[in-house]
Formats: structure tokens, C-alpha cells, sequence
């Protein structure tokens, strides 16, 4: 006899953290790891002031960079609104 076992059928969606999905998750923390750098070497380097201006400055137009192009979707996709015209039956020329 048969057994059956149940499927979990969110296999193929992307993984989702605190509203950012797939490789989205990734350019957020690269955001909040930059920022954290920058702030850093500004801080030890020119002003503790400026230096924090430059972290929470960094942080935060990473994430809202990240969420807007999260909108646009998972994939990179080229919308071409020309006409294309495609001739199949012209022979090539090899030289």
C-alpha cells in the first residue's frame, strides 16, 4: 500500500525577511553593512557628528533604494516598445 506524505507547496516562492524577497534580502544587508563601514571610518577619521549623519544616511537610502527596486520585481526585465521585424528566409552571408 501506498503511503502518503504531505507536500509542502512553497518550495518554489522566494524567501521573504522583514518585507524583502529573494536576492532582495541580500542587497539590504549590504546597505546596513556599508553604512556601517562608512559611518565608521568617517567617525575615526572626520567628526563624530558627521560620521553618524553619514550611517544613518547610508543605511536608510540603501533600504528605500532596495524596497523601490524590490517593486520592479525578482528578475531584471528589458520592456523593448519598438517593432521588431525578424526575416528568417534571408540567407546569411558567410565570408
Amino acid at each position: 500500500m501506498a503511503r502518503k506524505f504531505a507536500v509542502y507547496k512553497g518550495l518554489q516562492k522566494p524567501l521573504i525577511f522583514k518585507g524583502f524577497k529573494g536576492k532582495f534580502i541580500y542587497w539590504g544587508l549590504a546597505s546596513l553593512l556599508t553604512g556601517l563601514v562608512a559611518g565608521a571610518l568617517v567617525m575615526s577619521l572626520i567628526n563624530m557628528w558627521l560620521g553618524a549623519f553619514v550611517l544613518v544616511g547610508c543605511i536608510t537610502g540603501g533600504l528605500f533604494y532596495t524596497a523601490s527596486r524590490q517593486k520592479g520585481g525578482l528578475h531584471a526585465k528589458s520592456r523593448n516598445t519598438n517593432i521588431l521585424i525578424l526575416n528568417h528566409y534571408v540567407r546569411k552571408k558567410l565570408v
